[in-house]
């Protein structure tokens, strides 16, 4: 197999990345230490162990109350959280009078603020990407129950982009005077492509909110709100740089919010309410959208966060990634038996031309039959590879992928005694013969080049 003097000759800018290693020596050496090798960046991102000590501080050198109060510890607490919100602002380059901050559990709750809030109703339109996440797919069912049309955008084989015709096609679909919502990733979680930020112009000048997906583009990619204004962009904080876990964030146009209707109240989203009067009134916007009491404790963190992303800065981040991606899919793409049957097929762009840095396959025997991707995990586990397997909650691109067809799904779906459940089991015996999963190396702020090597050497030696 091909060295780092082979890797290096091609990826020349890997060098301009060494303050990485430096990194990863002083913060995360516990990745070496432990013998780890993790390859699961889009599932979650590593912490450093700076962004701990330095959280810790905070909270052993302060005294913290619940925000909603107005004692010495409660404003405390206010001014680090409204410090955070600043700083996510300042961080993706949105201007405090045209964009706020909502914090929530993770990008899922983000979402599900938008989806139970937009003003769907029969004539608007919900139209999104095949390959959205399964957060972003469950939209639908709030579009659906007020009687919205719903509309998938195909993404085609080999690359699994979409067809601008169709797009445009589906986009002149919009009715002027209703309320219509565009949905797609900045970065597939499946197949990493990259989709233009351009198409959130192109969506606004045709009657389009959009709702921009970016949880998987920023931890490896700027996303400047500055430039590129979309009306909501979900976020989950530990995808970026680890820690904490449970808390996101909804970056939100004030303009778009003022259009959602929340179809509740709680404790910290209203002035005034009353039981004798039976009325509310919701408080403005973030606080009308942050049900209960945020996460007082943990939110100082994401400042932390955010600010060691800036330390190391995107642009060296992001060419590490690129560098480490291309290396891979060289590698994998060329792995072949000794009688030309290739030992992978992967899905999405095989160059790092508008990708991102996630690597998906499945993997084959040498007679072209298909491997479990369960048994590459396990085998993968046996040398501590930390990999993902399965459709990684984005079914559309995973049913392109593998070639999962309508009928096969409606006949699957119609089966008897599968009205209210299905199993992953019983969804593998209705596809009988095709994979009901792939599998995905996804590279990060912290890998370097032994990383990828191990997993290459790993996976030439299933040519054995």
């Amino acid at each position: 197999m091909p060295g780092y003097a082979e890797f290096i000759q091609k990826y020349q800018t890997y060098d301009t990345t060494h303050d990485i290693d430096e990194q990863r020596d002083r913060d995360y050496a516990r990745l070496d230490r432990t013998g780890q090798i993790y390859l699961d960046y889009t599932g979650g991102g590593l912490y450093a162990d700076s962004q701990m000590r330095l959280h810790q501080q905070v909270l052993a050198e302060h005294v913290f109350g619940n925000p909603h109060s107005s004692n010495p510890p409660s404003l405390a607490a206010t001014r680090l959280i409204e410090s955070t919100r600043a700083t996510v602002l300042q961080f993706f380059n949105a201007d405090p009078a045209e964009y706020t901050v909502i914090f929530t559990q993770n990008a899922s709750g983000a979402l599900k603020l938008v989806g139970e809030s937009y003003p769907f109703e029969p004539g608007s339109r919900y139209l999104l990407t095949f390959d959205n996440h399964n957060s972003v797919n469950g939209i639908r069912e709030f579009a659906h129950a007020k009687g919205a049309e719903v509309t998938y955008i195909p993404i085609s084989l080999p690359d699994m982009r979409v067809d601008m015709d169709s797009l445009d096609a589906s986009l002149d679909l919009a009715g002027t005077d209703k309320n219509n919502l565009f949905a797609y990733p900045a970065q597939s979680n499946f197949s990493a492509v990259q989709h233009p930020l351009e198409w959130i112009e192109r969506a606004h000048a045709k009657g389009w909110d959009v709702l921009l997906d970016a949880a998987a583009f920023a931890p490896g990619n700027p996303l400047d709100l500055g430039k590129y204004k979309p009306d909501f962009v979900p976020l989950s904080f530990y995808k970026i740089f680890g820690y904490p876990t449970g808390i996101g964030a909804l970056v939100a146009r004030r303009e778009a919010l003022e259009k959602l209707h929340r179809p509740w109240f709680a404790g910290g989203t209203i002035t005034v309410a009353s039981v004798q009067g039976n009325k509310y009134y919701l408080a403005e916007a973030p606080a009308a959208f942050e049900d209960g009491t945020v996460d007082y404790l943990n939110i100082p963190a994401v400042e932390i966060g955010l600010k060691h992303i800036q330390s190391i800065g995107y642009e060296t981040i992001h060419e590490r990634v690129r560098t480490l991606t291309g290396w891979l899919l060289d590698n994998l793409s060329g792995m072949k038996y000794s009688n030309g049957i290739p030992l992978v097929r992967i899905y999405g762009p095989l160059t790092t031309v508008k990708r991102g840095g996630a690597v998906t396959a499945n993997f084959f025997d040498k007679d072209g039959g298909l491997i479990d991707h369960r048994f590459i995990e396990q085998e993968a586990n046996k040398h501590n590879i930390s990999l993902r397997t399965g459709c990684f909650c984005n079914p559309g691109a995973g049913e392109i992928a593998l070639g999962i067809s309508k009928p096969e799904l409606a006949a699957c779906f119609t089966q008897p005694g599968h009205g209210q459940r299905l199993s992953l089991d019983d969804f593998r015996l209705c596809i009988d013969g095709k994979s009901s999963g792939a599998v995905r190396v996804s590279v990060g702020l912290v890998s370097n080049f032994e990383d990828v090597q191990v997993f290459l050497k790993f996976a030439e030696g299933l040519l054995d």
